[in-house]
């Protein structure tokens, strides 16, 4: 289940999920962002070990992973969203602190619509 959230996050860059599934996800996630920092094939190969989809990892190494170069950690946020409504769970918001100019100009435009 966390390899999948995992991977979502990266796909998406941004879930809605429980407060504790959060936490585990964005450790897993902020150690494959720092491993695919340095592009190398062993990277590369741990990496496919958790995330099946090629396209994401690709995306991992040539997108997500070169904006933080000059970070030294902190690639996620998470942001509390309230309580579920069926068990009262408390929910967040998992995403990437830099996202992408695709992702941010297209939220833009949504806005600016409504």
């Amino acid at each position: 289940m966390l390899r999948n959230m995992v991977t979502s996050l990266f796909r998406y860059e941004r879930i809605e999920t429980t407060k504790a599934k959060a936490k585990e996800v964005q450790r897993n996630a902020e150690k494959m962002i720092t491993r695919a920092k340095s592009d190398s094939v062993h990277a590369r190969r741990m990496i496919s070990r958790d995330i099946k989809d090629q396209a994401i990892v690709a995306k991992l190494f040539t997108e997500i992973a070169p904006q933080y170069t000059e970070r030294n950690g902190g690639y996620t946020r998470i942001l509390k969203t309230g309580l579920r409504q069926g068990d009262r769970a408390e929910m967040a918001l998992l995403e990437l602190v830099v996202r992408s100019e695709s992702k941010k100009k297209t939220d833009k435009k949504a806005k600016s619509n409504t």
